[in-house]
């Protein structure tokens, strides 16, 4: 979709993964290749990190060295690989699907003033140094619940619900787009604002909607409220689209009330009921609907939860967040950027993922000044280059999937079932697949203080993992922020739609060598006292 301006590394893609094989032996790291005096650290309940000094004896026979030796050759020249496939100077960086619908669907208001005494629009703001288009600055804006875009520069869209700026000449608006030359794109510190289509009431579709379910009402809750409305016919959505056309990230409905606040903390500590409550349903006798909350949070996120900015001082000591590719590292970078205020870092530079807001992949990765840093490297002198490190694994099927869909057609699209069915996925298995357990095992084996999320444990548990994370990288987070970035958890990163294969695309040969590297990993984790892989994807 047009408005899908940054991206997630997530796949929907509903894999059969029942059967038992046996287990495919891999060789663990040879103690000869282990640096000198390394320890380790996990993670035990009711304690965020602990530090193991001495590792368990994993020295192999000299062939099984060997063996080690050839298949490490063969993952760092994958890794080169598929570095030098990801360099932004390359002219099909992503496979981008021609728009044959651009369309202009909002009305020109004027050229606006927007510098640091006056910001026009204070809403989002969103870059794209490539390809911004005015239709597109226009989508993305409307589905993250705005009534007017504006552009900046040529490159930049900002979202608002009103316009906080005076207007300005109109010859100072004089920067085309950059992918749309005789569209007007703003200027320097000006802003050529659109006001977009809104649609027809109750029927806008909006991006970042989250529904977090029914809750019991709580005692002395106007506070949290600054807007009430009343409605016989409200209905769910109703609410939404007047709470975000107010600007509040919060839309509450009760009964035939709608309420709208900013976000309230009641969320994280209160538990959701029966949803039939909500519905009247299953209420007892002596209750209503209106003793019960549908709780949602808006498109719109709070002025505190958007500002971003580097460290104040850069830190002697870098955090590596690491994983293999197609595990949601992007996805994570962006959570963790909104829990704490701070920019991430990158191993590498990423210019599309620059373009879209991650100001840190510019910055020098041993700067200091980024929260963590980006990397999917395996080799021991990568690993020892970092003083800790935050380890995300990802069920090894969704990863291949979510990796074959980016190299084939972009961070945002899907693998055709051509592509599926050619002779690149089976290579692409192979060879895929044994980089992500030496991944895995060789952070295990060499990082010096560590912390291993699970990727399946953010969908269902976010909050939590995010304290665990937090706390793991020194920050103190207020629960407000904890909740913004809960409540706005997949950003503009996810692909749109979810499309489902209509075949099985791994054999039972692929399924038997992924499920042997599965319980390697598991094993790996379980021998260092560590929880293992979640049991639901684990071979039966």
């Amino acid at each position: 979709m047009a408005g899908s301006v940054l991206l997630l590394q997530r796949s929907n893609v509903a894999l059969f993964q029942k059967g038992t094989y046996s287990p495919l032996s891999f060789s663990p790291i040879p103690r000869s290749l282990e640096a000198p005096s390394v320890s380790w650290h996990h993670r035990k309940p009711g304690s965020v990190v602990q530090k193991v000094e001495d590792n368990p004896d994993l020295s192999g026979s000299r062939a099984e060295k060997e063996r080690f030796v050839n298949r490490n050759l063969k993952i760092r020249q994958l890794r080169r690989h598929w570095i030098q496939g990801r360099r932004p100077d390359q002219k099909n960086l992503e496979h981008i699907p021609p728009n044959k619908d651009t369309r202009h669907k909002g009305t020109y208001v004027g050229c606006f003033i927007n510098d640091d005494k006056q910001h026009a629009l204070g809403g989002t703001v969103l870059y794209d140094f490539r390809k911004m288009t005015s239709s597109l600055c226009q989508d993305t804006c409307f589905e993250s619940g705005y009534r007017f875009a504006g552009l900046e520069y040529g490159t930049e869209c900002h979202c608002g619900n009103r316009i906080s700026a005076a207007r300005a000449r109109s010859e100072d608006c004089n920067l085309n787009c950059r992918s749309e030359r005789d569209s007007l794109c703003g200027g320097v510190a000006r802003l050529s604002i659109y006001k977009v289509d809104e649609g027809i009431p109750g029927h806008r579709g909006y991006r970042n909607v989250h529904y977090h379910g029914c809750f019991h009402t709580p005692k002395n809750m106007s506070a949290d409220f600054v807007l009430h409305a009343g409605h016989q016919n409200i209905t769910s959505q109703l609410c939404v689209e007047t709470c975000t056309d107010q600007e509040l990230p919060l839309a509450v409905r009760r009964g035939r009330d709608c309420l709208c606040g900013h976000t309230s903390t009641f969320l994280l500590m209160q538990q959701n009921v029966d949803e039939q409550l909500c519905e009247g349903k299953k209420a007892p006798h002596y209750t209503s609907v209106a003793d019960y909350l549908q709780v949602y949070s808006t498109p719109v996120l709070e002025s505190r939860c958007r500002a971003r900015m580097f460290l104040p001082e850069s830190s002697p000591s870098l955090t590596a967040l690491s994983s293999f590719p197609g595990a949601g590292n992007t996805w994570l970078r962006h959570l963790i950027e909104l829990a704490t205020g701070y920019y991430t870092g990158s191993y590498y530079f990423d210019g599309s993922l620059y373009n879209k807001g991650f100001k840190g992949e510019k910055d020098y990765w041993q700067s200091g000044r980024t929260i963590c840093v980006k990397i999917h490297e395996s080799g021991q002198r990568e690993i020892k280059k970092f003083d800790s490190a935050i380890l995300l694994i990802r069920n090894p099927y969704h990863c291949l999937v979510a990796e074959f869909n980016r190299k084939n057609a972009g961070h945002l699209g899907y693998a055709t079932d051509t592509h599926w069915k050619s002779n690149e996925w089976p290579e692409f298995v192979e060879t895929y697949s044994s980089w992500w357990v030496s991944h895995a095992l060789a952070w295990l084996q060499y990082s010096r203080r560590l912390l291993v999320v699970h990727y399946e444990q953010l969908l269902t548990d976010l909050v939590h993992q995010l304290r665990l994370m937090t706390a793991f990288l020194n920050v103190t987070v207020p629960e407000e922020r904890l909740l913004c970035a809960e409540r706005n958890r997949d950003g503009h990163f996810k692909r749109t739609g979810s499309r489902r294969l209509t075949f099985d695309p791994f054999t039972k040969d692929m399924r038997t060598h992924i499920n042997g590297y599965m319980r390697e990993v598991d094993r790996a984790l379980r021998d260092r006292n560590l929880s293992g892989l979640p049991q639901e994807f684990m071979p039966r």
